[in-house]
Parts: C-alpha cells; structure tokens; sequence
C-alpha cells in the first residue's frame, strides 16, 4: 500500500519565535488520529529546534534544499552530512523556485539525487512544467525530459525512500489552479513513466504527492485521485488551521 503523506514546505517564512509557535499548534492539532504521514520542512537555521519539538510526535521534519557535493568551498551550502548530524534525513530537491530563481539544472540535480541516494536519505522530488508549457501542450514533454535527464540516471531507486512531488508551476502564487483530473491525469502518466523505466513494482509503490497550490477547500477533490498520494503545501502550510484542515482532507 502506498504511503499517504502531506507536507509543509515553509519556504524562507517565520523567524525563530514564528516557527516555534506554528510546529507547537501543527503538533497539538495532529494529536488527532490521521489518515496520513505529516512532514514539515523549516528554514535550515530552525531544522533542529522544530525536529527536536517534535520528536514526541510523528511529525517528520526535511530540509528545503541541500548541496551538490559533500563539502569544500562553497558558501552558503548545506550537505547532507550536515544534515545528518541534526537528525534530519528527508529533504525537497528540485522545486520549482530553486530551477527558476536559482537557475538549478537537471545536471546539477542528478548530482544532488546521486549525494542522497548515497547518503539513505529520503527524497521530496519536484517536477512541473510552467504556463507557456502548458499552453502550448507540452507538459508531458517537459516532465518526461525532467524525468529522463535526473532521477531515471539512477538504478538502485528505493521507491521507499523517494517521494515524487507534481508541482504545475503555474498553479503556484498565481490564482490558476490545476483541475482535480488534471492533476490525476500527470500523476498517472509518471507512474506510468517509473513503471516503465523500473518496473511494476517501483511503480505502484511510489507516492505521488501534489505541489499546486493546495488550499483547504480544493484538498479533498484532489486527494481522492486515484494516483494521488497527497501534497506538498506551502503557503496553506503557514496557517496551522488550514494545515490541519487539509491533512484531514485525506
């Protein structure tokens, strides 16, 4: 059976008084019995303080990024090792603001998929096409390409550590949202893709998660695709309420 997960990327949101405060109501909401496996991805400088806060819960806690390589002089990097030694073992790699804002290719990202699979970490994959994509009909184009030059150059995927994330780029902060069918319809197609490039079994293992923008009142009509194994939240995320809300969507 597939994992069934929601996770909240904070993005660069909350100082250290802010963050403290939205894991302590996102814990004390989740003590209520839930469908789903809840993750929560801080900025790095509060990873630690929020891990250990919920260390009494079953709250996961992942990094937004991490480095290319495993050390050297590259400033502002945060390796895996790093990350390691504050227990932090999950992280998102490839989100759409990092290809966009801070030019990551798919040859830089292979290189960080290779650095965590060798590392056991647990992966938060994102892929996603922009408007002009979609407009001009190529999105199962650029999320073939997308897939094909990172994460199908590496054999030995455990399909238990790899969490892909669908993030239709033109769905986020812009008032667009991806209809429910098409979201299950992109889902489908890259299990389809796994399936094909691995095998059946990688395939209907994999939790496919949703990164379009996904607000309170659009969760449940999203999650009840049948290829849809939850979200990847951000702004929703921010609001304790909301979260709570779109984790009982499930």
């Amino acid at each position: 059976m597939r994992r069934k997960i929601v996770a909240g990327n904070w993005k660069m949101n909350n100082n250290f008084n802010q963050s403290m405060e939205l894991i302590d109501l996102i814990i004390k909401n989740s003590k209520k019995e839930s469908k789903c496996e809840i993750y929560v991805s801080p900025a790095y400088p509060f990873l630690k303080d929020v891990r250990i806060r919920c260390s009494s819960s079953d709250i996961k806690v992942m990094a937004q990024n991490v480095s290319h390589t495993n050390h050297g002089a590259f400033t502002g990097d945060v390796s895996c090792n790093m990350l390691q030694s504050i227990g932090v073992n999950s992280v998102i790699i490839g989100h759409s603001e990092r290809r966009t804002f801070f030019k990551e290719t798919d040859e830089l990202l292979l290189n960080k998929l290779e650095l965590c699979v060798e590392n056991d970490f647990e992966i938060f994959y994102c892929i996603g096409e922009n408007l002009e994509a979609r407009k001009s009909n190529r999105a199962y184009q650029v999320i073939e390409t997308q897939l094909n030059n990172t994460i199908f150059n590496i054999s030995n995927i455990n399909p238990k550590k790899l969490v892909m994330a669908y993030e239709p780029v033109w769905a986020i902060g812009t008032g667009l949202t991806a209809k429910p069918i098409e979201a299950q319809e992109m889902h489908h197609f890259i299990r389809e893709k796994f399936k094909n490039n691995y095998n059946n079994d990688v395939s209907s293992n994999l939790t496919i998660i949703y990164g379009g923008s996904v607000k309170p009142d659009s969760a449940k009509d999203i999650f009840l695709q049948p290829d849809v194994d939850g979200g990847l939240i951000g702004g929703a995320s921010l609001n304790s309420n909301d979260f709570s809300d779109i984790i009982n969507s499930i």
